[in-house]
């Protein structure tokens, strides 16, 4: 008896919970709606009312995460629109993969995974230093949306499809493949100042980097396992010319630099005062396979940028992720998994889901 007149003592609180869930899910779908509150209720329609609540909460819970099949229904030919256009970018350029596959990490690192780094304007993170005259691709995504929209209109998110042509990117240079979590809708703002802060640079230490990675729920090994992105594509003077002259007033190349060779065609490539856009492989002689020979490099102090190298000959590597590179140049099916179950634990940085943000008719500018 104590326990149902519990139940009948909190029957109106239960009929007012119910009303604002019936609201809040119908506008989840985007429906709009009036409900017609209820007024009473017998003891019996409240315990029901309160277990239908229960799995409305449960519901709506499920609903906000990401899943493998969200386009199952309403767009079931997404992935293969996408990879039409991704295989058609990456033959016309095959550098284009890397672009593609950073831009989604550039995305999910400032504001979480909500395509706000495709959003044009002078205060939009495409002007952020770390993506002035680098981050790339966004003609190919703005094809991506238009095939899709053909497809589909008002279905797809940018965000997804920064997160499907990432997944393709890799693929495509030879790569594992991967099932992506969907769901994300698309961020309203751009943060210009969250992108100069919170994305990592090419000289910082693996301690920087790695609070960076924490700061958006990752941890070291995700730190080692997406900096094995860097097995394919390139990278412009400017961002490493500073270890090949005078490194740190030695009057020498940067001595973690140490094959002899790639030190001279890299000096030959990039002069003192040259041109600062002209780019070379991240990957020296395995410039477009997507494999672990990005770690044998480390190994052989050939790590064009300093952060790269960094995971291998810092005094910090020792106890952090020096063995971490070392086990990912011995077993490359290890670096692959890694990889794999990073990437989708970065595309789950703080998306936008359910009645959050919106559907971009344009991927660069929010909806009018």
């Amino acid at each position: 008896m104590p326990r149902l007149l519990t139940i009948r003592g909190s029957c109106k609180m239960v009929v007012d919970a119910l009303n604002l869930f019936i609201e809040y899910y119908l506008k989840s779908f985007g429906v709009a709606v009036k409900v017609r509150y209820l007024k009473t209720m017998k003891s019996s329609i409240c315990i029901s009312g309160f277990a239908w609540l229960v799995a409305m909460s449960l519901c709506l819970i499920a609903r906000s995460q990401l899943t493998t099949d969200f386009y199952s229904t309403s767009c079931p030919k997404l992935p293969r629109v996408v990879r039409k256009q991704m295989i058609s970018a990456i033959k016309t350029e095959t550098r284009m993969a890397a672009s593609l596959l950073r831009l989604h990490f550039h995305d999910c690192f400032v504001n979480g995974c909500d395509a706000s780094v495709l959003l044009d304007g002078n205060d939009g993170e495409k002007f952020a230093f770390p993506n002035i005259n680098s981050a790339r691709g966004f003609e190919v995504v703005d094809d991506i949306k238009t095939a899709v929209e053909g497809t589909c209109s008002g279905v797809v998110s940018c965000a997804d499809i920064l997160a499907l042509a990432a997944r393709d990117a890799v693929v495509l240079s030879g790569g594992p493949s991967w099932n992506v979590p969907l769901g994300r809708r698309d961020g309203l703002v751009a943060n210009r100042t969250g992108a100069n802060t919170n994305l990592p640079a090419p000289t910082e230490s693996v301690g920087n980097i790695t609070a960076k990675f924490v700061a958006v729920g990752l941890n070291l090994t995700d730190v080692v396992s997406l900096s094995g992105a860097h097995t394919i594509g390139s990278a412009r003077c400017a961002v490493f010319s500073n270890r090949l002259f005078n490194f740190s007033g030695t009057n020498g190349p940067d001595k973690t630099l140490s094959d002899p060779t790639m030190v001279s065609d890299l000096q030959a490539q990039c002069p003192v005062n040259g041109d600062g856009n002209k780019t070379t492989a991240l990957d020296r002689n395995s410039v477009d396979l997507f494999d672990n020979h990005y770690f044998k490099n480390l190994l052989n102090g050939r790590g064009l940028l300093e952060s790269d190298q960094f995971l291998y000959s810092s005094d910090e590597a020792v106890s952090t992720t020096r063995s971490l590179v070392e086990a990912y140049s011995k077993d490359q099916q290890f670096f692959l998994n890694d990889f794999v179950k990073s990437m989708i634990k970065m595309g789950n940085i703080s998306p936008l889901t359910g009645s959050s943000g919106e559907i971009r008719k344009n991927c660069r500018v929010v909806n009018s």
